[in-house]
């Protein structure tokens, strides 16, 4: 039997770069996450009878979470739910099964690479069916529908146990258990030489960060590809990440980039996130940029099965280094420049006009499926490194020889009070008429302006999506504020470099950067409007 519920709204709903992101116990306000899965809901044409997917990272509250979509979505008529073995799916993994099964769409119960636990973050987020995350035309909808909604449906049955594969009924609807990594495995199975890998003999260490992407991890590097037992650290996903933050970077992945800088080092290191979305690559001895490694894999995809026959495309997001757009200029492929956050790659996945894409914020990912993709791309650099029999350094060095190096960092602000940060970008786009033609330092503002983008496939413009300096001789610094976080603002400021063929192509970054980082703090009046004379996090 069907119940409704009353509610009032919540204004603070909206949802941001990927869903809606909160502290935990925002999440856990009377009707908070109800409202705004009914609102979600409410927003989905045609979901009578339709299949929809459900799946988390494991953070604590996505068991609880889960449990209370499956009920409402029996409410509201969905003809069945999928879900993964323990409410495991992770984000690669869920677009694949959205897919695969047909399904309208799917939840899924991240924030990503934040860190979680009771006074830490949870998100929900909706992907459509083609996989990816929802466009602006559908996250618009549902926000305005957070703003006036006034009940929510369940159907008032008992939890069903995640734990268990099989099928069960909850109200009238089916709901199956699956297991979360057969078909995500299969499926990376048909895109690379799995042979090659093996017979290559290579040693490495993966980082999970006790995150979702443990058990895929675990069961296609150890189980079906040979490496070594223990090559998966922190391989089981934990509802607070063990503690730790579940990000990538050379941060938070400390202890991995020491063992990749150390005299034993194996050949490959690599790490994933919170929902398995994001990589971190380091060879031995050798830290790739996520930047260049979309630039690297790009260049050398045709080693790999399925992409033997040449990209159509590549894509990237505007803070990313242009170190891709050299690529394909070789290739004579199309080059896209887009705004941050994967939705914007996937008309033109599904256009046919792209295959590889990648940000620097560390996810990279190809038309396999329509989000970025963490283990993908290591399977992509496990394929590439089989095949040429060279190292990851040795990769990079012919890489930079070739095309030149966009030496490249971002520096990150993180928690300023979002009056201030919202001054500063204010103050920076009052300023960008009178920018070009001064001097900061031995560098010159050839032109600044406020990135504004013109999709292609249907020509819908994405406004303010970060201002840019760019000077003369390709050197350029991006500022825009983060749509991921939970607390106050996220001033991220992007800096490149490029130093074409025949320059100093393996310099200390910091080093090649420093003009750069001082024109930036120049031009943006940092330490004046945060109050910051350091970045939190450099990656």
């Amino acid at each position: 039997m069907i119940r409704t519920v009353s509610t009032t709204p919540y204004s603070d709903q909206k949802p941001g770069t990927s869903g809606l992101r909160k502290k935990v116990k925002v999440f856990q306000q009377p009707n908070y996450a109800e409202n705004f899965v009914q609102s979600v809901f409410d927003v989905v044409a045609d979901k009578a009878g339709a299949t929809l997917v459900i799946g988390g990272d494991g953070r604590f509250l996505n068991r609880e979470v889960i449990q209370v979509a499956i009920r409402m979505a029996a409410a509201n008529g969905f003809g069945r739910v999928i879900v993964g073995r323990g409410g495991i799916l992770s984000t690669p993994a869920a677009s694949h099964m959205i897919r695969k099964r047909g399904a309208i769409g799917g939840l899924v119960l991240s924030a990503s690479h934040n860190p979680g636990g009771p006074d830490e973050d949870f998100g929900i987020k909706y992907n459509i069916a083609n996989g990816g995350p929802a466009p602006e035309s559908v996250t618009d909808a549902i926000n305005a529908r957070t703003l006036e909604i006034d009940r929510w449906l369940t159907v008032d049955a008992a939890d069903i146990d995640l734990d268990t594969d099989g099928e069960v009924t909850v109200g009238d609807m089916p709901v199956e258990v699956v297991d979360p990594v057969e078909d995500y495995a299969a499926l990376m199975e048909t895109l690379f030489d799995f042979d090659a890998i093996r017979s290559a003999k290579l040693t490495m260490a993966f980082d999970a960060m006790s995150a979702v992407t443990g058990p895929y991890a675990t069961e296609i590097l150890e189980r079906r590809l040979g490496f070594a037992p223990g090559t998966v650290r922190n391989g089981e996903p934990l509802p607070d990440f063990g503690g730790h933050h579940p990000d990538p970077n050379l941060v938070h992945a400390h202890e991995l980039y020491e063992t990749m800088m150390a005299s034993e080092a194996p050949d490959f290191g690599a790490a994933s996130d919170g929902d398995g979305d994001r990589n971190l690559i380091i060879g031995k001895h050798r830290f790739v940029t996520p930047s260049d490694s979309l630039a690297m894999l790009a260049a050398n995809a045709h080693l790999a099965p399925g992409y033997a026959g040449g990209l159509k495309g590549i894509a990237r997001s505007m803070p990313t280094s242009a170190a891709a757009d050299r690529v394909a200029e070789a290739l004579g492929i199309p080059a896209y420049e887009t705004p941050t956050g994967w939705k914007f790659f996937g008309n033109l996945l599904d256009a046919g006009m792209a295959t590889i894409c990648g940000e620097e914020s560390a996810g990279t990912g190809s038309d396999h499926v329509r989000e970025k993709d963490g283990l993908w791309a290591v399977l992509l650099w496990l394929n590439i490194l089989a095949v040429r029999g060279d190292s990851v350094d040795t990769i990079a060095r012919d890489h930079w020889a070739k095309f030149g190096r966009n030496y490249y960092a971002r520096h990150d602000y993180e928690g300023v009070e979002t009056p201030r940060a919202d001054a500063l970008m204010a103050a920076l786009r009052a300023s960008l008429a009178t920018l070009p033609g001064q001097q900061f330092g031995d560098l010159t503002v050839e032109t600044a302006d406020e990135f504004a983008y013109t999709d292609p496939t249907d020509g819908s413009i994405s406004r303010n999506q970060g201002v840019r300096i760019l000077f003369e001789g390709g050197s350029r610094v991006v500022f825009r504020l983060s749509g991921t976080g939970t607390t106050g603002a996220t001033l991220r400021v992007y800096l490149e470099r490029y130093e074409p063929v025949g320059g100093n192509l393996d310099r200390d970054t910091g080093e090649m950067l420093a003009s750069i980082v001082a024109a930036a703090a120049s031009i943006a009046r940092i330490a004046e409007h945060t109050g910051r004379t350091a970045p939190d996090v450099v990656t």
